[in-house]
């Protein structure tokens, strides 16, 4: 069993397929990392293979309020001591091994050609990737989740029971800061 076993994403929210591939990876090793992508503004690049992963409407939360978003999720499940959050600034190969060991292995579920191109970096900086397959017919948007948000639909199926209560509550202080 390898000690660590890593899930990256930007988790724009954190939804329940998140939280699925999390649980895979803590069937596979003791201890799992979630590695936060676009931890920043400087974070973001343009990507061939994920055309809106790098814009501001495709990240409205920052780390802070992801880490915390995930920390309740994590807690909820019960995973709360299995699991570490850390940065993981895709556009900086060379510093991933400052947050994530070289030995962990990286669990990616591929979709799309984004997801083979994210597995494809991860084994060229030396990590071992297990390519979980994904239908794409069921792959939860959380771009549809967003959306929801902004027209004011019901957004609350599709994220965790233990993440409304504080996406409420960061959605509300936008609006005031808006309406100020």
């Amino acid at each position: 069993m390898t000690t660590y076993a890593c899930v990256t994403g930007r988790f724009q929210p954190v939804h329940d397929q998140h939280l699925e591939l999390i649980g895979m990876a803590l069937a596979r090793a003791g201890r799992a990392v979630v590695g936060v992508t676009n931890p920043d503004t400087d974070a973001r690049r343009a990507e061939a293979t994920s055309r809106h992963r790098h814009t501001s409407k495709a990240n409205p939360f920052n780390y802070f309020e992801r880490l915390t978003l995930l920390r309740a999720a994590l807690w909820a499940k019960g995973w709360e001591e299995r699991v570490m959050i850390v940065p993981f600034d895709l556009t900086r190969p060379a510093c991933w091994p400052e947050y994530v060991p070289l030995d962990a292995l990286q669990v990616v579920r591929v979709f799309s050609e984004w997801e083979r191109e994210k597995a494809r970096q991860l084994r060229e900086a030396g990590y071992r990737v297990w390519e979980v397959a994904g239908d794409p017919a069921s792959k939860v948007h959380a771009t549809d989740i967003r959306d929801a948000m902004a027209r004011g639909g019901d957004w609350t199926t599709l994220v965790p029971a233990a993440t409304i209560p504080l996406l409420r509550e960061m959605l509300a202080v936008r609006s005031e800061v808006t309406a100020s």
